[in-house]
């Protein structure tokens, strides 16, 4: 496994190399040894799964608040995204950046993502599925979240974002006081 620096500040990119032969190939998508630098002493503690049916379809921006903060590590299954990541700690030097990847099934690339960072991704593709490994569990009274149209990050989509759910279309837009969040 390597993990190349994004322009994010603790956002990497870990990619890893698949071995194939004339049975097809082996990759190894997580070992704790290889990240060991990045988890800084986090071990994964829960694991999801998520199934985007439409093309265009966004989900996110999501982030928990301390003592709850996750680090995760992103990895597109079948289809292809647009992967967006925010920075919301307070002191930061990328504070308010947003960087998209793209990821696609078959890439051997994942990402991973601090905590105090906003998460979120629009499909590129129809049926996109992602796996999700995170350092702590959810906990809905530590769920942070920001609306994927706010104007002081202006997140430049690829494509019109649709199908949001109820709950992502009722996030806040930051207020023009935000200093970040505290980890």
């Amino acid at each position: 496994m390597k993990t190349i620096a994004s322009d994010i500040a603790g956002v990497l990119v870990v990619e890893t190399d698949r071995r194939r032969d004339e049975r097809g190939g082996f990759a190894r998508w997580f070992c704790d040894a290889d990240l060991a630098d990045a988890l800084q002493g986090a071990v994964i503690r829960q694991i999801n799964h998520s199934h985007t049916v439409q093309r265009g379809s966004v989900r996110g921006m999501h982030f928990q608040h301390a003592p709850h903060a996750e680090k995760k590590i992103i990895r597109c299954l079948t289809g292809k995204i647009f992967d967006v990541v925010v920075d919301l700690r307070r002191g930061s030097p990328t504070f308010l950046a947003w960087r998209g990847f793209e990821l696609e099934a078959g890439d051997d690339r994942a990402l991973l993502i601090p905590e105090g960072c906003a998460h979120g991704f629009q499909a590129l593709t129809d049926e996109v599925q992602m796996l999700y490994l995170h350092t702590a569990p959810y906990t809905p009274a530590a769920e942070g979240a920001l609306r994927f149209d706010d104007p002081r990050i202006a997140i430049a989509w690829p494509l019109p974002p649709q199908n949001l759910s109820e709950r992502d279309l009722q996030h806040p837009l930051l207020s023009a006081d935000f200093s970040g969040i505290t980890l």
